[in-house]
């Protein structure tokens, strides 16, 4: 399996007026602008996604939103708590590997630095593996078994500039 994951794009500052609740806080313009970049870049090395899974929160809910449009594949899109802030990575897993068996490519968009230490765990085993995830950076991950704990490779790790220059 394939997995790909994508931080959320640039998003209205934490507690600001009327985004008390982090949950409901949305994209900026530029973010969503920068976004739509980083997709057609994504679109440009001839990525796909068997299933699109994101955070329930809006700003994850809209940068997989995106992605979906420019993929074509809004109806490839649905949602895990899991993956909001917070989320159990243990139980995503187990999502991942009773609800999408089949699938051979998941992206799942996400916050930090629940990514990283994901990352990190079915990397290496541990959560100890330095990462840092750019807002709108994306990460490849390959999968033979997926399990909670170390069964991934590290394929690559991009920036959101570099996903936007690959256009």
């Amino acid at each position: 399996m394939e997995l790909y994951l994508l931080r959320h794009a640039i998003a209205e500052d934490r507690g600001g007026p009327g985004y008390e609740d982090d949950s409901k806080r949305p994209l900026t313009r530029k973010g969503a602008r920068k976004m739509r970049s980083i997709a057609e870049g994504m679109l440009a090395l001839d990525m796909s996604f068997d299933v699109i899974l994101s955070s329930p929160y809006t700003r994850a809910r809209q940068t997989a939103e995106i992605v979906a449009k420019v993929f074509g594949a809004e109806k490839s899109l649905e949602f895990s708590d899991h993956l909001a802030v917070g989320g159990d990575p243990e139980q995503l897993v187990e999502q991942l590997t009773t609800d999408y068996a089949a699938v051979g490519s998941a992206l799942l968009v996400g916050h930090e630095p629940w990514m990283s230490s994901f990352i990190s765990t079915i990397v290496s085993g541990d959560q100890n593996l330095s990462i840092t995830m750019k807002k709108g950076g994306l990460c490849k991950l390959t999968v033979d078994a997926l399990r909670y704990g170390r069964c991934a490779t590290l394929e690559w790790l991009l920036t959101p500039a570099q996903l936007v220059r690959i256009q």
